[in-house]
């Protein structure tokens, strides 16, 4: 078809020597010429024969439509082009073999318009259709259309030159493409997993991997290979980087050290640093650098062919390589500020809560949207000297240090008002008058601070609070057929700390199988949505929670309510236990044999327990995915927590490490490459992550059988 191109062929024999069946060459050599304008080939016009030679034995897709009827003679590239129309449209009128594409802009008026007026045209970007092995498709041309003069100068034909220009498109749009999912990305985990995505698509490469330095020297890789096994697990896992030596001889290191970029065209580059067969089998490397001003790091295509390495390859790869660069830029302030404001607010929360025999206690507490800036949500527990347990918690207004550290004036300020006189309604009064002073002395009447706390009797099955503009708490209880519901705390609210508050108290019963719910207005509370059918969908998620685990109600209470929240959102649950619990736990050396030893001693421990062996088996292999995520993340000890009730097993797995030197942000993901998180998922009726101060605790719970 004339103006379309497609892969490039082989050169073909010579013309002067062609066989009978040399490709399109033979055809056209062996077709009956002298029943067209052409005439016998052994008479063709010199010039008219040059032009024939030159388009057999070029390796470019090049057609001749010559005479009025715009026959057609072409060559090999041009004859994978039209496919199944070969080698029948040798000799036939352009329009008459390509019919669909002859009315199409730029192909059969251009073609005429340059036989009739005998100039030339160039069309870019046409887009044609086209089939290939894989059926019909749209692809991308540039046409370009000359006439051909016979020896007296006459025009004769037109020939068709065309460059298929698909991948070049393709390359650019991946560009577009990669720009706007770099917009969105917060953490270099999100960056690398982007780059190592576009990287692979993009220049089709074999092998891709993504570097960036650790700040206090030495580098992080993680690299993607074609064909391995990503799906939408795990694409939700941290990439699993690997920790390399400032001097590190792989190309890619040089490469982001250097600022130069390296290209290999054929060879073994990762010979003397491969970590598989998969890095052995790269014969082709590009190793380009971010071009950034603050982070130092690069990107690395590989093919396992020998592969020339194009300007406009370079170009992309360049281009690419800098805005992958400025994302990872943006990524390490945010991951440092993220980390900074979280370390402090949570430095101000209780580290630990208490362990009582009949009172488990849980809590969790997640950042914002914009997770840059410390909140005032908070939340605390402490047993208070009557040996009852007091309960509280509190938002105060604004996202920035200024609320973080009124937020811990606050606390400091309850629990010791409470362990002085642990009434409800007297530690509220005392506390309103702190904040009253608090606000005249930074002379604002902008100090917004809500607050509800209780008092937990465990002995007398006795829950009293007061409230202080907070919204009210929700308690879990079961009918006596064992049937659980969930019901709002019928607590009179009264004004927010600060004005003059004086809160009443409330006293209901909280009886063994019963779990309390304290929660901050994020959890509820989201735009275009009313506070009613916020706190329906808690209750409704509460209601429909699998058991009343306090660890696991935390969990469902964050994701009950749809949608995001610009709110920080606190949650803080106490169940009372129908009987004690049996706890056991282990300290986990950051080791290689680590997740073994931790197999033999859960195995031993809930055999002792007398756990049924289904439990044992799933809880067991679940433990060990989390111990094996926690030493390759976190890189420090881990600690493993078993607890077993009548209802159910929970196990929990804390580290106390960040990834390098930077902050962790990602603490809500498992990285055991996919498989965790779907044995996770698959194995437990509940799972979920706990931020701490410092590292991260990943939970999961499984409910024992009735029987």
């Amino acid at each position: 078809m004339p103006g379309t191109v497609g892969r490039v062929p082989t050169p073909p024999a010579p013309v002067s020597g062609a066989p009978a069946g040399a490709g399109a060459a033979g055809v056209v050599l062996g077709h009956d010429w002298a029943r067209t304008a052409l005439g016998p080939r052994q008479e063709w016009d010199p010039a008219v024969r040059a032009v024939v030679d030159l388009i057999l034995a070029s390796p470019v897709p090049m057609a001749l439509a010559h005479g009025d009827d715009l026959v057609l003679l072409y060559n090999d590239g041009y004859a994978e082009l039209i496919g199944d129309k070969h080698p029948a449209a040798v000799g036939r009128p352009a329009a008459e073999v390509l019919p669909e594409l002859w009315r199409l802009p730029g192909v059969g008026e251009a073609v005429q318009r340059v036989y009739r007026d005998g100039g030339t045209f160039l069309e870019r970007d046409s887009t044609l259709p086209l089939i290939r092995g894989r059926g019909a498709e749209q692809a991308v041309f540039t046409l370009g259309y000359s006439p051909v003069r016979d020896s007296a100068g006459e025009i004769v034909g037109v020939l068709t030159v065309a460059a298929e220009t698909t991948h070049v498109t393709q390359q650019l749009q991946s560009l577009s493409e990669v720009a706007a999912a770099l917009a969105g990305t917060l953490t270099l985990d999100d960056v690398a997993r982007v780059a190592l995505r576009h990287a692979l698509r993009a220049f089709g490469a074999d092998r891709v991997a993504f570097a960036v330095d650790e700040g206090g020297g030495g580098w992080r890789m993680v690299r993607r290979v074609r064909g391995e096994l990503m799906d939408e697990a795990d694409e939700r896992l941290p990439p699993l980087w690997r920790r390399t030596p400032a001097s590190w001889p792989d190309p890619l290191v040089r490469a982001s050290a250097t600022g130069e970029p390296l290209y290999v065209g054929a060879g073994q580059p990762l010979r003397d640093t491969a970590a598989d067969r998969h890095d052995q089998k790269v014969a082709a490397l590009a190793a380009v650098p971010l071009r950034a001003t603050v982070v130092r790091g690069g990107l690395s295509v590989g093919h396992q062919a020998p592969h020339l390495w194009s300007a406009a390859e370079r170009a992309l790869l360049a281009a690419s390589a800098e805005l992958i660069g400025q994302a990872a830029e943006r990524a390490r302030r945010f991951e440092t500020q993220h980390g900074t404001a979280q370390l402090l607010q949570r430095s101000m929360l209780p580290e630990h809560l208490p362990d009582l025999p009949l009172l488990r206690i849980a809590a969790r507490y997640d950042p914002g949207v914009d997770g840059n800036a410390a909140g005032g949500d908070f939340y605390d527990a402490f047993l208070l000297p009557t040996g009852q347990l007091g309960v509280v918690l509190g938002d105060v207004a604004g996202h920035d240090v200024q609320a973080a550290a009124r937020m811990g004036q606050v606390r400091a300020a309850l629990r010791a008002l409470a362990l002085t006189d642990p009434r409800p309604d007297s530690v509220l009064t005392g506390l309103d008058r702190l904040v009253t002073s608090l606000g005249a002395e930074g002379d604002t009447h902008e100090l917004f601070v809500t607050v509800i706390f209780g008092v937990v009797d465990a002995e007398r099955q006795e829950l009293t609070l007061a409230s202080a503009g907070h919204p009210a708490p929700l308690i879990r209880r079961c009918t006596p057929d064992d049937r659980p519901y969930a019901e709002f705390v019928d607590l009179p609210v009264g004004a927010p700390l600060g004005l003059g508050s004086r809160p009443a108290t409330g006293t209901v019963r909280f009886a063994p199988g019963d779990t309390l719910l304290l929660f901050s207005d994020g959890v509820v509370e989201r735009r275009r949505q009313s506070l009613t059918a916020g706190l329906d969908a808690l209750a409704d998620a509460v209601t429909d929670a699998g058991s009343g685990d306090p660890r696991a109600l935390c969990a469902v209470a964050t994701a009950a309510v749809s949608g995001t929240t610009e709110d920080d959102v606190a949650v803080l649950a106490v169940e009372h236990a129908l009987k004690p619990s049996r706890s056991a736990s282990m300290e986990v050396p950051a080791e290689p044999t680590a997740p073994s030893r931790v197999r033999h001693w859960m195995t031993a421990q809930l055999g002792e327990w007398q756990v049924p062996e289904p439990v044992i088996g799933a809880a067991v292999l679940c433990t060990s995915e989390l111990t094996t995520n926690a030493l390759l993340h976190a890189g420090t000890a881990a600690r493993v927590e078993i607890d077993l009730s009548a209802e159910r097993l929970l196990v929990s797995v804390a580290d106390s490490g960040t990834r390098g030197t930077v902050t962790r942000t990602q603490t809500d993901t498992l990285s055991s490459r996919g498989r965790g998180l779907g044995l996770i998922e698959e194995l437990s009726d509940a799972w979920g992550t706990d931020p701490t101060v410092r590292g991260s605790t990943v939970w999961f719970e499984i409910l024992l059988p009735t029987d």
